[in-house]
């Protein structure tokens, strides 16, 4: 690797540090804005949102930057292609936790509405996965990748908890209904971000390994 590309690479490195530094405060927030009914987050949520965009695109054009004039091959090819699409699932992340604080403002109308506690167990693993996710991307710690991918599944189960509990307020409850369908937007965000915090896992693995991990769960021998 040239003098020039180590320094380009390390440079890059440390913007995404950055942008995942926000993005995971931004989650930690929206969570808080649902559970607490915590108006004032989602000013702060929203304030990141511009930011965290601007810095999107800089990283893009900085990997694009990189491919064109070193012509990365091998792991310095696979690391500015990763870093790319952890660029993209950033971003997106960012997206849904303003969504997520969206959803709080609207709830903050319904001071009788209970926030089922499987949300809170949902919100409190998706965080630690973004964690977990975006340590494992700093130390290439393949293990602790593979342990945020093996949580998905838990999160899908939580998110389906609190749909069911949504659809019986809305059964049983009809002056909720608006509540119920806020907190079940809200829940679907949370396990999108946790899709997310998924892809960075697995990216770390292909960085790594050179092993491509995606949909193996979805796949079944063939009898």
């Amino acid at each position: 690797m040239s003098i020039h590309l180590q320094r380009d690479l390390e440079a890059l490195q440390r913007q995404v540090l950055a942008q995942s530094s926000v993005v995971e405060e931004m989650i930690r927030k929206a969570s808080r804005s649902i559970l607490a009914i915590r108006p004032e987050l989602v000013a702060e949520i929203m304030e990141h949102e511009h930011t965290v965009n601007e810095r999107e695109v800089r990283i893009e054009e900085d990997c694009l930057k990189i491919l064109a004039l070193h012509q990365p091959v091998a792991v310095d090819l696979r690391r500015t292609a990763i870093i790319m699409k952890i660029n993209n699932d950033l971003e997106r992340m960012a997206d849904l936790a303003v969504n997520i604080a969206e959803r709080a403002q609207n709830l903050t109308r319904y001071s009788d509405f209970i926030v089922p506690e499987a949300f809170g167990h949902m919100a409190q693993l998706t965080v630690s996965m973004v964690q977990d996710a975006l340590n494992a991307l700093v130390k290439l710690d393949v293990g602790a990748a593979r342990e945020v991918c093996l949580c998905d599944d838990q999160v899908d189960d939580l998110n389906r908890e609190v749909i069911d509990d949504m659809r019986v307020v809305m059964r049983t409850q009809p002056e909720l209904i608006e509540a119920a369908l806020n907190l079940f937007s809200a829940s679907r965000h949370i396990e999108r971000i946790a899709d997310h915090a998924t892809n960075i896992a697995e990216d770390v693995i292909y960085l790594v390994d050179g092993e491509i991990t995606r949909h193996q769960h979805d796949l079944h021998p063939i009898a």
